[in-house]
């Protein structure tokens, strides 16, 4: 498909690809817009929107959402695979089920399955490298698309030791995973990780912890901000209900207001709507 060509594209000739969240294709058709090359689909974020853990999402509830976003948006979809929902037999139903979304990458991590809702708290239990190369050897078999991505994540900084992750790092890529995901805890690691796992790397975190200019001269392949999109919106709508309940007024522009709900309407795509309208049930009636 041309998003998972275009975006393997921009990894090998543009990188760092970001990647903001994106739970929905509104949101997705907006970065688009903006000029993003690629968006995540985040497991955690949706399952905050569903007020549950993510360790209590579904893989159809992940399918089912990536499909409305691709369905709307040609951006390049990176889906949170979670621990692939099981053992080597269940990742390999989810790559296939999250592939056949359109999607243009999957990404799995080395924790234990079924997830655990403390991981939010950052208590994490990883499997061993062995049983993950054997889920990432099931999920690069399940794949179709060659281009359609996997990327391995491993949680081994945190729970283990950095040159742990290395190892893993090393190993998943040789079981086949094209990115490898990890999290240094040192400007030195960061650096190091680069050579020291030979394959592109993709970071997950907050935009705002670095410039775009810093971002850059990493030399990582791939950046992931998994919250800063829900977190802002939420905050914001959150104070807009607020002001309204306890001070009597919204306290919003309403001109501001006015213009974003036209350019809502915009990025949601109504002018094909109305094309078609009007070439059918409108034609003649709008004047």
């Amino acid at each position: 498909m041309e998003a998972r060509r275009r975006l393997r594209e921009l990894l090998a000739n543009s990188p760092p690809v970001f990647a903001p969240v994106c739970l929905d294709p509104l949101t997705a058709r907006t970065l688009e817009g903006q000029g993003y090359g690629a968006a995540y689909l985040s497991g955690g974020a949706l399952g905050f929107q569903l007020a549950v853990s993510e360790a209590l999402l579904t893989v159809t509830e992940m399918a089912e959402t990536a499909r409305r976003i691709t369905a709307r948006s040609s951006i390049a979809l990176i889906v949170d695979g979670g621990v692939g929902f099981g053992d080597a037999v269940h990742t390999s139903r989810t790559v296939a089920e999250i592939e056949a979304t359109g999607a243009a990458a999957i990404e799995l991590e080395d924790q234990v399955a079924p997830k655990r809702a403390h991981h939010h708290k950052g208590v994490e239990h990883l499997v061993s490298p062995e049983e993950m190369v054997g889920k990432l050897e099931a999920a690069v078999a399940a794949r179709h698309d060659p281009d359609f991505l996997i990327i391995a994540r491993t949680g081994a900084v945190r729970n283990e030791s950095y040159e742990a992750a290395v190892e893993r790092g090393r190993a998943y890529r040789g079981a086949g995973a094209d990115l490898v995901m990890l999290r240094p805890d040192t400007a030195e690691q960061w650096r190091d990780a680069v050579t020291a796992i030979d394959a592109p790397l993709a970071a997950m975190g907050s935009f705002g912890s670095r410039t775009r200019a810093e971002w850059e001269a990493l030399g990582w392949a791939l950046v992931i901000d998994p919250f800063t999109g829900q977190v802002a919106g939420w905050l914001a709508a959150r104070e807009a209900s607020r002001h309204f309940l306890e001070e009597g007024a919204s306290g919003e522009d309403e001109a501001a207001i006015g213009a974003g709900y036209e350019a809502i309407k915009q990025a949601a795509g109504m002018d094909d709507w109305y094309s078609i309208e009007e070439r059918t049930t409108e034609k003649g009636a709008i004047g």
